[in-house]
């Protein structure tokens, strides 16, 4: 089961603050728009968005279809065989916004000591 780049989501208090510190240890700004209060941070392979007054707690997301420099992969498992795996699994789905057969999507899960995970297609 291959479930795609792999980000952490902060929940930050201030954005700036947040933005300023990522620079400080490395980070770069690579995408997000700070007027709407989202940033996405890279350094190296590793991916952080942050995000103000979105949502609470830290999410780690997976994003099927993309590599860790959010480039398309020819191939990769769509987010709807993903779904129909974790759900055979008897995983608890929290949330879908699944439509059509193909193209973007999401759903949320969380883990047993109530990690939030979210898997999101953007392909």
């Amino acid at each position: 089961m291959k479930l795609g780049a792999f980000s952490v989501s902060l929940s930050v208090n201030n954005i700036e603050e947040s933005k300023v510190f990522y620079q400080k240890i490395g980070f770069e700004i690579v995408g997000g728009d700070q007027t709407q209060n989202w940033l996405i941070l890279k350094n190296s392979e590793h991916t952080i968005g942050l995000f103000q007054g979105m949502f609470e707690g830290n999410i780690m997301t997976f994003n099927p279809g993309w590599d860790q420099n959010c480039k398309t992969l020819e191939s990769f498992h769509d987010i709807r065989k993903l779904l129909k795996e974790f759900e055979d699994q008897g995983v608890n789905i929290l949330q879908k916004s699944i439509t059509g057969e193909v193209g973007p999507a999401s759903f949320s899960i969380k883990d047993p000591d109530g990690n939030s995970i979210l898997i999101d297609q953007h392909v």
